[in-house]
This record gives C-alpha cells, structure tokens and sequence, in this order.
C-alpha cells in the first residue's frame, strides 16, 4: 500500500498506483457538512423508527461522533448519514396523475448531494465498543432494483459492517434491488480488531471487480455484479432488534446507552 498523506491528517492507504482525491470530509469544526451529509430516515418507502437526526456530532478533534441514544419515548436509537438517496427510500404520497386517480409507487424524488463511480473508497474509524448496536460504511446505487442489470441500475458494495464489536463480517456485494431479483456475493471478514484503535477500511472498485482491504491489507474480491452506475456514501449505525419480526429493540441497546462509534475521515480517489 502506499501512504497519500492529507495536512494535518492521518494518511490515507492506498493500493498501487498514481492516486488523486477528488472527494472528503475530515470532519474538522464542531458542525456537520452538511452540503455532504443528509440523514437517512425512511428505508424501504417507510419512516424508520431506528433512526433519528440527533445522533452525530462533531467532537472538535476531527471526529465525527455516532452515539447510541434514546429518542423522546426512551427507546434506543442511532443514526445513519449518506450523500445521496436511494429511489425506493422516501415514503410514498397520496397523488394522482392530472386528473387520473393513479397512484405513482415512489415516495418523492431527492437530488443526491455526491455521487461517484469507479475508484478508491476509504474511511478511517474507531468500532463501536459495546453490543446492540451496529456500523457500517458503504455505497449504494440510488436506483439499485430499477432492472436486473447491475451495469445499468448499480449495486450496494458494503466495505465494513461490524454487528458485533471488534468483529468485521464479509464485504458484500448486492444486486437486483431487495426482493425477489436480489443477488448477493461475499467474501472476507476478520474478528479480534481492537475497539480502541482507529481501523481504516476500503475497497478499490475498478473494471476487474471490487478489492476489499482492512488496515492496508487485502481481504478478499468479488468480479461478479460489475458496474460503472454513480453510487453515493453512507456512514451508519443502526441498534438490533428493530428489523426482526416484533420490531423492538434490543435489551444490550438499552444498557449500552452512551457508546460511540468515531469517523475520523471518509475520502474518494480517483487514479490520475
């Protein structure tokens, strides 16, 4: 790997080759950016009760900081950012067309604030520490589902996902949307990380395929499922419980209130 070094930043490890960054947020100041930064709050044209918009901050040391909170009715819950949104997402509206009484199936359409193709994706965090909660860092096509052809309609590449901490499950790489079309391929995953440290994770997306590293080492490749369709960033938690079939969160999500999951940076490259 090499070293891109950033002023006043950890450096970024990069693979091989001649690298130029075109997109990142080192989250210095004490405000979120957020002409990069939406939170995701509906998933699957449904408000989700997992999610709310009070759960980041910005510490003053160049760390964007995920809490496990409570909302207003003490329940617990988290927060998901993104740079774009998925089609699929919003809920839907009661409307009609002209004076037709049909129904258009998609909640409103949102402008992605970033979106990128092929290159290196990268981010630099600190797991979270404590059960009951999980993070992740990924990207997703926003009309992911709208065909079968990954090449037209995209795929969500999952570059970390830690459900248990210190644990990293397989990189995923999805298609076909999330019903009955979806596809799915894997590979790697590690546990024993510390949750003290920083870790930075990444994938290399390129016309062979997705590479996956963690602390600059390879974890692992999916050729299948390839595309060149703009994807946007997501950075999320979310607490457990809430996607089973009672819909309640875990009991460790409510005694773990209070712990942190830190983004140091997120950064996109672009071979020169």
């Amino acid at each position: 790997m090499n070293e891109y070094k950033v002023n006043g930043h950890e450096a970024s490890w990069l693979p091989e080759g001649n690298w130029e960054m075109v997109w990142n947020d080192e989250f210095d100041g004490t405000e979120l950016d957020r002409s990069k930064w939406d939170y995701r709050m509906s998933m699957m044209q449904k408000s989700w009760q997992a999610w709310t918009d009070k759960g980041v901050h910005l510490d003053g040391n160049g760390n964007c900081v995920f809490t496990l909170t409570m909302d207003e009715n003490g329940n617990p819950v988290s927060s998901q950012l993104q740079t774009g949104y998925n089609f699929m997402d919003q809920p839907v509206v009661e409307t009609k067309f002209g004076n037709d009484h049909l129904q258009w199936p998609i909640g409103k359409l949102k402008q992605s604030m970033y979106l990128h193709g092929p290159g290196y994706y990268e981010c630099r965090c600190r797991l979270q520490q404590k059960a009951g909660w999980w993070s992740a860092f990924w990207i997703q096509s926003p009309i992911i589902g709208a065909s079968i052809d990954p090449a037209v309609s995209g795929v969500e590449i999952d570059i970390m996902e830690s459900f248990h901490p210190g644990k990293i499950v397989a990189h995923n790489v999805f298609t076909g949307g999330y019903g009955q079309d979806n596809l799915r391929e894997k590979v790697g995953g590690m546990e024993g990380l510390s949750t003290e440290e920083f870790h930075r994770f990444g994938v290399l997306w390129d016309e062979t395929g997705y590479t996956f590293y963690v602390d600059g080492v390879e974890d692992g490749k999916i050729t299948k499922h390839l595309t060149a369709c703009p994807e946007f960033i997501l950075i999320s938690t979310e607490v457990k419980g809430y996607r089973y079939k009672d819909h309640q969160p875990v009991q460790d999500a409510y005694d773990n209130q209070g712990d942190t999951f830190l983004v140091d940076y997120v950064r996109v490259f672009e071979k020169r």
